[in-house]
């Protein structure tokens, strides 16, 4: 990502030409992160007959176990990731060695995790009502895990990792004891206030033990959070982003490298290279829907055949921008994307800080609203208002790319 790139530090470095369907492509991903989710929650109030409801489901999170489209966006950004450390880190180490490309790789790392800390909150809450966990800091520490491991790995060291990751959080989760108690809170964890959790002492004290459970609250994964993870948890007792899962999430990025070793690959065709991009998704896909028989698909704690899956659909996603935008040539369609994805980090903030659903609503709704839930279908309004406050940051964005202006780290 634009944002973790790291910039050689002489005039002369060797420097990778400029693949524009990576940049669409983290655009096109953070295009459904910016405003997906508002689109889909409308469409499903529009009576647009079975089509559009199946796009909306679509554009919704699988609740637990299963896999949808808008489940695939935040797996490929850390793929994307990955990708962008092979075209910014390989310049770096060999214009100024490992050491300085290293210290470049911490400070990316710690401001990334520290903007993480500050969006979910920061510190105006007392602890332990601090937010340490979240998209943000799995971001950094995935960077962090990936980009080193990059910088002082072979190859085989890194595929053998990705593998590592992978196998061993399977066999985790699969043969570890834990406690038999269901920490799935009753309010999701959102409205519970951290006074009233009880202690890992009290949760478990006399509780049998199981293994091989993959329920949600139930698991290997929702334990090691209730009992090692500091600070508040989005769902009380565990989160999304926690400290077991960071692992396959790793070995996303490391998959995203492997996809960036294709790009680079010197004397291979474009169209090999898509190829290979193609064929290799195809068998992440086939991989995890297999494993999946056996090891649930479950995103929110990041099984390893959901990693295998995402990343599969991933490398689906880059080989076919690839080919058309890179190859084909043909870019014009995906300009929006590049405006987005130029300044990827500051677009995720910007919606955070500004209501640009509150801002539609002042151009788009009330008598509107009224009138084109009346005339054009039941909800129209409500979706032109979600639609108008996607285009708004977008907009934005494009304002920003126009005046070359990148806030990166």
């Amino acid at each position: 990502m634009n944002e973790l790139s790291i910039t050689p530090a002489t005039p002369s470095a060797p420097r990778p030409a400029r693949l524009v369907s990576v940049d669409a492509l983290r655009g096109f991903d953070m295009f459904w992160i910016i405003g997906g989710e508002q689109v889909a929650h409308a469409l499903e109030q529009t009576s647009g007959g079975p089509l559009i409801s199946t796009l909306a489901t679509q554009l919704q999170h699988v609740e637990w176990a299963g896999f949808h489209f808008y489940d695939a966006i935040f797996p490929l950004f850390l793929f994307l990731v990955g990708v962008a450390i092979v075209l910014s880190l390989n310049p770096a180490k060999t214009a100024d060695g490992r050491r300085p490309a290293l210290m470049r790789i911490l400070r990316r790392s710690a401001l990334l995790f520290g903007i993480g800390v500050l969006y979910y909150g920061g510190i105006a809450r007392p602890w332990p009502d601090v937010a340490l966990s979240g998209v943000l800091p799995r971001i950094a520490l995935c960077y962090l895990s990936a980009a080193t491991l990059h910088l002082f790995l072979p190859r085989k060291g890194i595929i053998m990792a990705a593998l590592a990751c992978l196998m061993g959080y399977w066999a985790l989760l699969t043969f570890a004891p834990f406690p038999d108690v269901s920490l799935k809170h009753p309010t999701v964890g959102k409205k519970g206030p951290p006074a009233d959790a009880r202690t890992p002492a009290q949760l478990f004290a006399g509780a049998a033990t199981t293994h091989g459970v993959f329920e949600e609250g139930r698991n290997f994964t929702h334990y090691v959070d209730a009992t090692m993870l500091p600070g508040r948890k989005r769902n009380f007792y565990y989160t999304n982003e926690g400290l077991l899962s960071t692992i396959p999430a790793v070995a996303t990025t490391l998959f995203g490298i492997m996809a960036g070793w294709v790009l680079t690959t010197a004397g291979w065709s474009g169209y090999r290279k898509a190829a290979w991009l193609l064929g290799a998704g195809a068998v992440g896909v086939v991989l995890g829907l297999l494993w999946g028989l056996d090891f649930p698909i479950i995103k929110r704690i990041w099984t390893s055949s959901f990693c295998l899956l995402a990343a599969g659909v991933s490398s689906l996603f880059l080989g076919v921008f690839y080919l058309v935008i890179d190859v084909w040539r043909c870019q014009r369609w995906a300009t929006p994307f590049l405006w987005i994805g130029a300044n990827a980090l500051t677009a995720y903030l910007l919606v955070s800080v500004v209501n640009f659903e509150e801002l539609a609503a002042r151009f788009v709704g009330g008598d509107v609203r009224v009138f084109l839930d009346t005339h054009l279908a039941s909800g129209a309004g409500l979706l032109t208002i979600a639609l108008v406050g996607l285009l708004l940051p977008v907009l934005l964005l494009r304002f920003l790319y126009q005046r070359k202006i990148f806030i990166r780290l």
